[in-house]
């Protein structure tokens, strides 16, 4: 299979910048996997397909403020450091812009010292293996210095750093949200849970080979990113009480559905567990889990595109994002969701 066959036209203004005031007010597609039949309604309304005894699956990750804007000590050249993975207590794996001022040994200075970096060693992929020194505790220096790592296609600057975080995130260690999350209100879920919908938490830190395109021809060629994941048992047992029960599991967002493939056994029985993925789900996979998913738009020939395509049929998910680009949705990280059933 081509990564070409998963190309949809989007004109530029239709990439959201920003998100809208109210999360629930975003728009959502609703779309049978079976028919391709598409209705067209607020995300608010997510509730009017959900059943008693389902079962709701998100991931409670949090995103780290993982880009830091410093200076090369002692020229004092600006410097980006975004902070991709945790080696150790004060070790990261570091995107540095630009490279060819981050040479082993290179120290730098962020928020007038309060943090200080030095370059210990370069990866086989060029990003730079950093030592950081503070005071205090460092996830809340982190907090005062640093801003979201929003994905390059958004250039707009964000105002308020809990927008890019689901209202249910807990355990802090991505580098870009769970953006099919980002819809849900308290109230809303309120609102689910009083339906009889059970809601189930797992962990995925999502990590930015997210957003890494799809360069080889054909699609099975491509590597897949690993990121780290961890379902509790209590989480596990809710959602294979849901399966033994006849009733749904909804996967929300693609990092959900990746972490529930990735732990079912090929019965379709959840186990608690916690390790690396790198589990890549294109057309022709058999789901083993999930019954139905929500997630927003996806980039043009993505591996978020080719989840969709596979949980439903490539046919009908480019003629729904088609559908979506003639409607007018709001795409990628702040734009509007669809749910497929």
């Amino acid at each position: 299979m081509k990564t070409s066959d998963f190309y949809f036209e989007l004109p530029e203004e239709l990439i959201a910048q920003t998100p809208i005031k109210k999360r629930d007010e975003s728009r959502l597609m609703v779309v049978s996997k079976q028919t391709g039949e598409i209705e067209h309604r607020k995300f608010r309304d997510i509730a009017g397909y959900l059943r008693k005894g389902d079962v709701l699956v998100l991931n409670d990750t949090r995103v780290l403020p993982a880009r830091l804007i410093g200076e090369k000590i002692p020229t004092g050249a600006k410097m980006e450091f975004l902070l991709l993975k945790r080696i150790d207590m004060d070790t990261w794996q570091v995107m540095v812009k630009p490279g060819k001022r981050a040479k082993p040994g290179s120290e730098f200075s962020f928020g007038d010292g309060r943090l200080r970096a030095r370059v210990e060693d370069i990866s086989d992929e060029g990003t730079r293996i950093v030592r950081f020194e503070y005071e205090g505790v460092f996830e809340s220096v982190l907090d005062e210095l640093g801003s979201m790592p929003l994905p390059p296609y958004i250039k707009e600057t964000l105002q308020d750093k809990e927008r890019y975080q689901t209202v249910y995130s807990r355990h802090v260690g991505s580098a870009a949200a769970p953006t099919a999350g980002l819809h849900f209100t308290p109230e809303l879920l309120e609102e689910i849970r009083a339906i009889g919908v059970e809601i189930a938490y797992i962990t995925l830190h999502v990590g930015l080979g997210t957003f890494r395109p799809v360069k080889m021809e054909r699609i099975e060629e491509h590597q897949m990113h690993s990121e780290f994941y961890t379902i509790e048992q209590s989480e596990a047992d809710k959602i294979n009480l849901a399966k033994s029960s006849g009733n749904r599991v909804i996967a929300v967002g693609t990092t959900s559905c990746r972490t529930l493939e990735t732990a079912a056994d090929s019965t379709g029985r959840l186990h608690a567990s916690s390790g690396w993925t790198d589990i890549f789900i294109y057309p022709g996979y058999k789901f083993k889990i999930i019954d139905a998913i929500i997630t927003n738009f996806h980039l043009p020939e993505s591996t978020l595109i080719m989840l969709v395509s596979a949980f439903s049929t490539r046919e009908r998910v480019i003629g729904a994002y088609n559908e979506a680009v003639k409607e007018g949705y709001r795409f990628f990280s702040f734009g509007d969701s669809m749910f497929i059933y």
